[in-house]
């Protein structure tokens, strides 16, 4: 049954069967003008990287060198050997439900789509028994026996589960699903209609899991997956254009081929150097910004752009991202949300979005308000509904919901006691403002849950190349020990607490103090340490210079000073104990004495100063005044003017108040009011209008 299923799938997908050179057209062809030489060198470049080996395990190889043959008359490579034993660990994975899974399916259906007549037909036969049995949607039934592991929450994983239902659903429209017993075209139809309203939720809110140097690749290879295999043209229009503003934000953010800026998600085995973000490879083959190597051959954000037939980044985008000369970026994005605010019997939801309504679920799950007051009898009642309390994210709240039985008020109202802590994923509205020139970058997110706990949250940023790069956070264990950077370890990743954080220009003033005591079992593992501390590795700068509560480090043309009103040492690690990503001088700058510090930043470059010992004169120079209790401090920034700010009240410079942008995004190439539509983006001569309210896209 599944090989007559998956014949009659490949002749939807219309592939030759050849490695002859030939284009090939699948669902989506819309006749779009090839792209541009300039693109397909890039691309061709990657391939050949990406081509050296071929890993039979890795479907991205696998379409890597599918692609490349496609198109290189002289390379062919032994299709043959992808037997369905490659992807044994894969269909495991799947078949256990297990989370992430959602991204192997998605890469499978690029190969399927793309490649499928080049595979044994024992491999296609294994593939399609999996997308035929795979778990869509949470709302689906779980299988007896069967912990459902997956993910379906976050931002970006709802849009990938949703491309992967509707391009899964197309191959197979009429065969039944096993997990549900619906058809193809059942799934196509209720995944098409979710992928329409997570599109124009993008549109009018922007990205909650703002500037993520993880994230965004994952939002990046659905959308482009949808624009080149989609059948519906206005699917596929429709993801161009919400990729392209993704796109738009990673060219603002761009120093040299790093993503580094404020985040709403990051781990530190990402933001400690450009190479190992999940966005570089996309960024380099894209925006040529950067002279270090790729780094994987099997990079989903490389591999699907370099095979891409039918989508070209913008020119004026591309040109965005290669600018130098100095700009200020600020964006607005998400929808409020206070759990910490008194509980309420009717709350009011934001733009209308209302709080008990089943249909809003993935809405507010995305942003992580599983927890938040407002949120929970919902969460109870879907968690109780899909039999969800199994997952290692949902079992740890087992006891309390146990606890509160059918009692929703205890429920709200212990939620919002410890709302502090228990909302540590919550990405609510942000606003974020990047300064950048050609040597340097500050990027900040103003005054943004401050004091709270906080899981993956990166307040700030400065960054000079892709590795030299200076933040801090308020670490909430000591490191754990191993051979890599853990995701869930809180020295680096995260933060105990949120500083209050005000950036203007080239200077930022960040003001740690829990709001907070560190709470006990059975919330205990919500702790904090007792210091603040800096991530500034010094081998990754060309000088460092210590002076007083000033630290100064300069790479190239570029400067930055970091001012720490608590002493400040460098701490030594033992890299056989804890893992230091082959850094052999200290990098960690740590202010001892308590978790409330005052740290202050100011970026410049030669442009500016002229040298470095100019910089350093300047600031070391400046008036810093703070408080005894670490609450206000002012500094008198030789760039800016004297900036105020303390733990309530807002920033002043020069004695005026500076309020925080309020536009969705504000820059010298475009500004859009939040909940616009329409997308303006002027460079040099190069225009792009993206008009959300028809949906349609004009480049010049």
């Amino acid at each position: 049954m599944v090989a007559l299923v998956c014949s009659a799938a490949l002749l939807t997908v219309s592939c030759s069967g050849d490695d002859d050179g030939t284009e090939r057209s699948g669902p989506g062809d819309r006749g779009q003008a090839p792209v541009s030489d300039e693109f397909r060198a890039r691309q061709d470049e990657y391939l050949e990287f990406a081509t050296a080996a071929l890993d039979v395990e890795s479907p991205l190889n696998v379409v890597a060198h599918a692609e490349r043959a496609a198109r290189d008359g002289g390379f062919s490579f032994d299709a043959s050997a992808v037997g369905p034993d490659s992807f044994a660990e894969i269909f495991a994975e799947i078949e256990a439900f297990e989370d992430t899974t959602d991204f192997d399916v998605l890469y499978l259906l690029n190969l399927w789509y793309g490649y499928a007549d080049r595979l044994p037909a024992a491999t296609r036969d294994a593939i399609a028994q999996r997308l035929l049995g795979f778990k869509y949607w949470y709302t689906e039934p779980t299988p007896d026996g069967v912990v459902d592991q997956k993910w379906y929450w976050s931002e970006n994983h709802r849009i990938i589960f949703h491309v992967d239902e509707y391009l899964a659903g197309l191959a197979f429209p009429d065969a039944t699903f096993t997990n549900d017993g619906r058809t193809g075209a059942q799934h196509a139809a209720d995944a098409k209609a979710r992928i329409l309203a997570w599109l124009d939720e993008k549109v009018r809110f922007g990205w909650s899991e703002w500037h993520s140097d993880v994230y965004y690749q994952k939002d990046v290879t659905p959308l482009l997956t949808l624009v080149e295999f989609a059948p519906d043209d206005d699917v596929a229009n429709r993801a161009a254009m919400v990729l392209d503003l993704v796109l738009l934000d990673v060219a603002l953010h761009l120093q040299r081929g790093n993503f580094g800026a404020t985040h709403g998600r990051s781990y530190m085995k990402d933001k400690s150097t450009a190479v190992d973000q999940d966005t570089f490879g996309l960024a380099k083959l894209l925006f040529d910004d950067t002279t270090e190597p790729y780094q994987s051959a099997s990079d989903a954000g490389a591999v699907l752009f370099a095979r891409a037939r039918k989508y070209e980044v913008p020119e004026a985008i591309r040109r965005i991202a290669r600018h130098d000369a100095p700009m200020v970026d600020e964006e607005r994005m998400n929808v409020p949300l206070d759990p910490l605010a008194p509980v309420d019997d009717d709350p009011e939801p934001p733009y209308g979005i209302a709080f008990d309504d089943p249909d809003n679920v993935p809405f507010w799950w995305e942003r992580g308000a599983q927890i938040a007051w407002q949120v929970v009898p919902t969460t109870i009642a879907t968690l109780d509904e899909h039999d969800l309390w199994g997952s290692d994210f949902f079992s740890p709240f087992k006891p309390l919901r146990d606890a509160v039985g059918d009692n929703m008020a205890a429920a709200q109202a212990f939620a919002q006691s410890q709302a502090a802590v228990l909302n540590f994923g919550l990405l609510s509205e942000v606003r974020t403002y990047t300064y950048r020139s050609g040597d340097a970058m500050l990027s900040t997110a103003q005054d943004y849950r401050a004091g709270l706990f906080g899981e993956q949250y990166h307040a700030w940023q400065a960054t000079l190349d892709e590795h030299a790069l200076v933040f801090t956070t308020h670490p909430k264990n000591e490191p754990q020990e191993g051979t890599e950077w853990p995701d869930s370890d809180g020295y680096w990743t995260g933060t105990g607490s949120m500083p209050r954080s005000a950036q203007h220009g080239t200077a930022a003033i960040h003001l740690y103090a829990p709001a907070f005591e560190p709470p006990g079992p059975p919330l205990d593992q919500f702790r904090y340490l007792d210091y603040t501390h800096a991530y500034f590795p010094q081998e990754h700068f060309d000088e460092v210079v210590g002076d007083g509560n000033w630290t100064f480090a300069r790479r190239g043309d570029g400067f930055v000073a970091l001012f720490s009103a608590r002493p400040v040492r460098w701490r030594e690690h033992d890299p056989a104990r804890v893992f230091t990503h082959g850094l052999t001088q200290p990098f960690d700058l740590v202010a001892e004495g308590g978790a409330n510090n005052v740290w202050i930043v100011e970026v410049g470059d030669a442009a500016t100063y002229e040298t470095f010992d100019a910089f350093r004169s300047a600031i070391a120079g400046a008036r810093v005044s703070v408080d005894a209790d670490f609450r206000t401090a002012e500094y008198e920034s030789p760039s800016q003017g004297v900036m105020r700010f303390g733990l309530e009240g807002a920033l002043t410079v020069d004695g005026s108040e500076v309020a925080f942008g309020d536009e969705r995004m504000r820059n010298p190439f475009v500004t859009v009011p939040f909940e616009g539509r329409r997308y303006e983006v002027e460079i040099d001569g190069a225009r792009l209008v993206l008009d959300f309210g028809a949906w349609e896209r004009d480049e010049t």
